[in-house]
């Protein structure tokens, strides 16, 4: 394992190929650097004595200590720590760690390239074992690019006017592959050592181009970056952990990007595109169950807070409304301890949650991820709207009377109250958290995929044959 250290000077070494607002920057960038510090957490509480049970873990390739991040799930166990420990670290962030897309996608992987070999006799399986032990050496931080250009949504990849609208193989020779095309919503592409793309859908026998999952480093030839970063407004007086930390997303452009065959996990195989795509979605939808309940931690701990800085604390309506966010946390989290205690081990010996309780869990928090704001705000009030700025409160002429008017308690500082709704603020009504609330609809999948795959799996024929039993209708 390495420390946060380690990892910003690997990023410092690599090549410049992130660009925002139309320059070349580099990855040390200040709109960058609150999403490296969340990453860097992860580094840093790995080698804390107090979170090692919980952040790291014993390699299934080589018994060595491992951060948990780098890891192929090898029991239910494995899966119920993950999302303990995504719960403990966005808890500390305010919002999404980031680091469980590298992750999800590996054991998505460690699934299927198994598969391959045994079904078409590939060598897919050993590749990505080599490139696992890398990946746990290095102590890797990366991210998964799976969700394309896409162009006309009507039209699959093979009858789009430009072929590049999903990423897809132009060459092929005896030392690799060439790629193009682009994908999007990529977090963390800005500051992620290694980038692993997987297919987005399900791939016809007409597409084996677009049927591809490799890795390549975040500084590969033809590789461009155009990030676009968002961050709490920093703070000059008050510092605050929240406002510390933010995030990246990249439109990643693979412009004739070269990957030799080691590093290539797919090439061709349809059959499979789709299984691949899936998986990287359900471990990821798991992962989404040990986040947004902390989220909703954080809203509802501001809500709290918020409502006793008010005086209304005891309220009848305003103890409803922490009943309400409670439900939401604890339902979610439940599904994820669900999914992996009902968790099945695949023939790779990767553990594969449940899919249905994974979906109802990703499905049940985005669905309600703008009642828990609306909540917020309703108990908040305008204040975090229209809060003045942080220099004011510090101002010699005015900052005692700016003080003396926000405080609504006496018995609690005025500083205090300060920073609660400066931070409400930051969550709820700026860019940043515009961000995260458009996420929590969006990520892991669009909501009608989690619709899709609930279908998918869950057994209404059972449900049906229930029905007729009590209704005396026989069977056929």
């Amino acid at each position: 394992m390495i420390s946060s250290r380690e990892y910003l000077e690997r990023l410092k070494a690599m090549k410049p190929n992130v660009y925002m607002g139309g320059e070349l920057v580099s990855r040390d960038h200040p709109l960058i650097m609150p999403g490296i510090r969340v990453i860097a957490l992860t580094y840093d509480l790995a080698q804390d004595p107090q979170y090692q049970e919980l952040l790291t873990a014993t390699s299934h390739l080589n018994g060595k200590r491992i951060n948990r991040f780098t890891h192929i799930h090898q029991s239910p166990e494995d899966l119920l720590k993950k999302q303990e420990m995504t719960r403990v670290l966005t808890r500390k962030t305010g919002f999404c760690i980031q680091r469980c897309m590298g992750v999800d996608a590996m054991n998505a992987l460690s699934v299927v390239t198994w598969e391959m070999d045994e079904s078409l006799g590939t060598e897919y399986h050993q590749r990505f074992l080599n490139y696992l032990e890398y990946w746990q050496e290095r102590d890797i931080t990366g991210c998964c690019a799976q969700t394309d250009a896409k162009g006309h949504r009507k039209l699959r990849p093979h009858q789009q006017p430009d072929p590049d609208a999903y990423v897809r193989v132009v060459k092929k020779d005896a030392k690799g592959i060439v790629v193009r095309g682009a994908k999007r919503h990529i977090t963390v592409g800005s500051y992620a050592e290694e980038i692993i793309v997987l297919p987005t859908r399900v791939m016809t026998q007409q597409e084996k181009e677009w049927a591809v999952a490799f890795a390549v480093p975040g500084d590969a030839p033809g590789l461009y970056l155009v990030n676009r970063a968002s961050a709490p407004r920093p703070r000059r007086h008050l510092k605050a952990p929240l406002a510390s930390f933010g995030s990246s997303d990249t439109l990643t452009i693979f412009e004739d990007v070269f990957v030799p065959w080691e590093r290539v996990f797919m090439c061709g195989e349809t059959e499979f595109a789709g299984d691949l795509a899936l998986l990287f979605a359900l471990f990821h939808r798991h992962s989404y169950t040990g986040c947004k309940p902390a989220v909703t931690d954080v809203i509802m701990g501001f809500t709290a807070l918020a409502a006793e800085y008010h005086g209304i604390e005891k309220a009848q309506h305003i103890q409803m409304k922490l009943a309400d966010l409670i439900g939401v946390a604890e339902l979610v989290y439940g599904a994820g301890m669900a999914a992996a205690v009902k968790a099945k081990r695949s023939a790779s010996g990767t553990w594969i949650p449940d899919p249905v309780f994974c979906n109802v869990g990703r499905r049940h928090a985005g669905e309600h991820i703008y009642h828990e704001h609306h909540i917020l705000s309703e108990v908040a009030g305008g204040i975090p709207a229209t809060l003045p700025y942080e220099d004011d409160f510090f101002s010699p002429e005015l900052g005692e009377l700016v003080n003396k008017y926000t405080r609504h308690r006496p018995d609690i500082p005025a500083e205090h109250q300060h920073r609660c709704f400066r931070c409400i603020g930051d969550l709820a009504v700026s860019a940043f958290g515009g961000v995260w609330q458009y996420a929590g609809v969006h990520g892991g999948g669009s909501p009608i995929m989690e619709t899709i795959a609930l279908l998918k799996n869950y057994d209404l024929e059972e449900k049906k044959r229930v029905a007729k039993e009590l209704a005396g209708i026989p069977e056929e």
